[in-house]
């Protein structure tokens, strides 16, 4: 049996056009010759669908467009279409009014509903807010073999590979229990740094365990702050890799059946990209490609003030966007260093991209008169700096509110983590590149980018970063030096380490009490932020939920 892997780049809600992707799907793997079609979870509406699955009539089109769907399909082919059902013993049972489902799709009609059993709640998952999990065990015969169904989460709940038990239930243990031949995982797995590592490393170990083949679709795409890396792939009873689909791209993939030796034969396996730099950098492209078209943009701006950040930002959207379809605002002030207007300049000679040069000096000047009656008697600080920035936030947003241009924010993961970065000034924007980026890992991606030529002009990342809002001024007068700062922030976000852990490691302990601080009093500003793509496992994101008026940290 030829198995097709479809994977799909769905826009949520689009449910029309999501169907055709399934059928233009279709319709290329009957004619390759497959018998079956794998889709990931919830193709039908793209994942995560969220609040949208409060709407009655969302989920009534959905009906609706797989039974039309279930009538164009190609006859030969059958399908699993990721969709919703409605949980018809909900207000008899006090249960959730929906099931996340997979339906399986034959000669035209709609044979039969399997349910997701597993419900993640954490990070950003919050499906337990919608679904129902399912009762019973899911598979089908096809063609005289057994197939198990599974749905993303329902295959991360291996005891012996995790060293724990998250859930009450291991759905691959009851479907070795049933004497299946095959299982098949739908998947919408969002991207981290080394996810995909993890889980071919876990699928593996339950293939030899279990002794049963598995065969693995992920969604791919940028839907808001989450990437769906794709990664998608194949494992034989003996643990052995047997296809890898691309990643970062749609893709479509056939993978053979051996029903004489129960096992699945050698198929296509793409590489992965060779380094961690490589792979954010390419989550980050698709993020910001994604984002901008679905949300209906096909121009980017951005400041340009010749430091690091807005430069890997400046980098991330050419590829994205097309060198073409980016503009780089200069908005030099008296601090502006002359050599902060040669880098950007050389920056945007390197990448192709259009630029603007915007002064700033005569604004600032109409601003301090304005404010000079009520600022008399009061010295120079910090109100005063962040109007700079204020106004360069406001002159770009008028560039992009006049030209229909999706504005980039470019402030980095360090910087949002300590509040070092200003309200309606450069966190202006309507998504945040590199907020998931910690400062020393926005280093190592422009020295990737530079590992055959000049991308990002040396002297933009050997000189120290500074705001330039005042004379001389360098992110260490505010700042700790940023690897000792990013370590910290590490153990405070990801590891969720004390102020006493973090000291006992090694760390200054004046230093920590004064990030820990810092982090505390910035979640005002982060609620604020635009979405930042994510890539770790503790964004700023929709996984962090953390109170404002709180005492914890400050």
């Amino acid at each position: 049996m030829k198995i097709a892997i479809a994977q799909l780049n769905p826009t949520i809600g689009n449910i029309s056009a999501n169907a055709r992707q399934i059928l233009a799907a279709a319709e290329e793997s009957a004619k390759l010759g497959a018998r079956l079609l794998l889709t990931p979870e919830l193709s039908l509406c793209g994942y995560p669908p969220r609040d949208l699955l409060l709407n009655p009539s969302f989920v009534q089109n959905m009906g609706e467009q797989l039974t039309e769907l279930a009538r164009k399909l190609p006859s030969q082919l059958a399908v699993l279409v990721g969709t919703v059902q409605t949980n018809s013993q909900a207000a008899s049972r006090g249960e959730k009014p929906l099931f996340n489902s997979i339906a399986l799709i034959d000669k035209g009609q709609i044979k039969q509903i399997f349910h997701k059993r597993l419900l993640p709640t954490y990070d950003v998952f919050d499906e337990d807010r919608y679904f129902q999990p399912g009762y019973e065990s899911n598979y089908f015969t096809l063609d005289g073999i057994k197939i198990g169904v599974t749905i993303c989460e329902d295959l991360w709940n291996d005891e012996k590979f995790w060293g724990k038990r998250t859930y009450q239930i291991n759905p691959i243990e009851d479907l070795v229990k049933l004497d299946i031949d095959l299982v098949v995982n739908l998947s919408a797995s969002p991207y981290t740094v080394n996810k995909h590592k993890l889980r071919e490393e876990m699928l593996k170990s339950s293939a030899i365990r279990a002794r049963i083949p598995i065969v693995y679709v992920n969604q791919v795409g940028g839907n808001d702050d989450l990437i769906f890396d794709g990664n998608s792939f194949s494992f034989n009873c003996n643990g052995q890799l047997m296809c890898r689909a691309k990643a970062y791209e749609r893709d479509l993939v056939i993978i053979d059946y051996d029903e004489a030796k129960g096992d699945l034969l050698p198929g296509s396996i793409v590489n992965l990209p060779e380094t961690e730099a490589e792979e954010i950098f390419l989550a980050l492209v698709l993020g910001v490609k994604d984002y901008a078209r679905k949300c209906g943009f096909t121009k980017v701006v951005l400041g340009l003030s010749g430091g690091i950040d807005s430069a890997l930002v400046a980098a991330i959207a050419s590829v994205a966007m097309g060198p073409e379809n980016v503009l780089g605002v200069l908005m030099p002030s008296p601090y502006s260093s002359t050599h902060s207007i040669t880098d950007a300049v050389a920056l945007v000679d390197n990448l192709g991209i259009n630029s603007e040069k915007l002064p700033i000096e005569g604004l600032m000047k109409v601003y301090d008169a304005a404010l000079a009656p009520l600022f008399a008697n009061t010295e120079f600080g910090v109100a005063e700096e962040n109007i700079q920035s204020r106004i360069r936030g406001n002159l770009l947003m008028a560039i992009a509110n006049k030209f229909g241009y999706l504005l980039l924010s470019t402030g980095n993961k360090s910087e949002m983590a300590v509040g070092y970065c200003t309200l309606y000034g450069d966190m202006n924007g309507g998504l945040a590149v590199i907020a998931d980026v910690p400062k020393t890992r926005v280093y190592d991606l422009c020295n990737w980018l530079n590992r055959d030529r000049e991308i990002i002009p040396f002297n933009i990342i050997n000189k120290p970063p500074s705001a330039e809002l005042k004379p001389d001024q360098k992110d260490r007068d505010s700042l700790p030096e940023y690897e000792i700062l990013d370590d910290i922030l590490e153990r405070i976000i990801c590891q969720h380490r004390s102020p006493a852990q973090i000291i006992a490691s090694g760390h200054d302990r004046d230093t920590v009490n004064k990030v820990m601080k810092l982090v505390g009093r910035a979640e005002f500003k982060r609620r604020q932020a635009p979405p930042g793509i994510k890539i770790t496992d503790r964004a700023f994101g929709t996984g962090w939920r953390m109170p404002i008026a709180s005492r914890w940290l400050k």
